[in-house]
This record gives C-alpha cells, structure tokens and sequence, in this order.
C-alpha cells in the first residue's frame, strides 16, 4: 500500500478525522431517517435505515424485483437495486441506499411516495 494510502489511513484516527467520520455518518443517516419516515407513513414494511443506511422491503404487488425496477426507473425515475442481484432469495425485495445527497434523498422519496400510493 502506498504511501499516501497509508497516511489517509492513519488520518481517520485522529480526532478530526473521527469528528468528519461522525459528520458524514450523520448525513447519510438522516437520508435513511427521511427514507423510513416515508415508508412509514405509506404503511410498507421494510428493514434497515436505522444502524446502516439501507433500506430493503418487499416488491408490492407481489411484483419479482427487476419488474419492480424497471417500474421505479420509468415511472418514478428512481434508481435502487433488484433483490435479485443478490441471489434467488433476494427476488421480490428491493434495496434503496440514503448514499445521496439530501436533496435527491427528499426528492426521490417523493416520486417513490407518488408512485406507491397509486
């Protein structure tokens, strides 16, 4: 590992380092936070948002998760990740990520929200 790698590295442990970490985990958090409170209030269960910043919850309609996002992405244009891609067992779920900035999270939870409550 070179160099420069390393004393990135070794950044990360020094108290601005773990002040920027906490701060970036805080923002991402709060994305997750503006993902759960949308789901909640649609009443669709999901898992995740509260210690990683991953939500997952059933495909509705009992619809398998590439037909589910394809109909994000044309309808909603909001972009996730098909359960599927995770192995046969992940069919029928889909994964959102709050990895966005806060105003994509909010927008794009809009459009779900718009979509879903159909």
């Amino acid at each position: 590992v070179s160099y420069p790698v390393q004393r990135a590295a070794e950044a990360v442990f020094t108290e601005e380092g773990y002040k920027q970490t906490r701060a970036t985990i805080a923002y991402y958090m709060q994305n997750a936070k503006v993902m759960s409170e949308t789901f909640d209030e649609l009443g669709i269960k999901y898992t995740g948002g509260k210690n990683s910043p991953y939500i997952w919850f059933k495909c509705p309609d009992g619809m398998d998760s590439w037909t589910f996002f394809d109909k994000l992405l044309n309808e909603a244009e909001v972009v996730g990740t098909p359960g599927a891609g995770f192995g046969k067992n992940g069919d029928g779920w889909f994964r959102l990520t709050a990895f966005g900035t806060h105003e994509n999270t909010v927008e794009a939870m809009q459009r779900v929200k718009k979509l879903l409550s159909k």
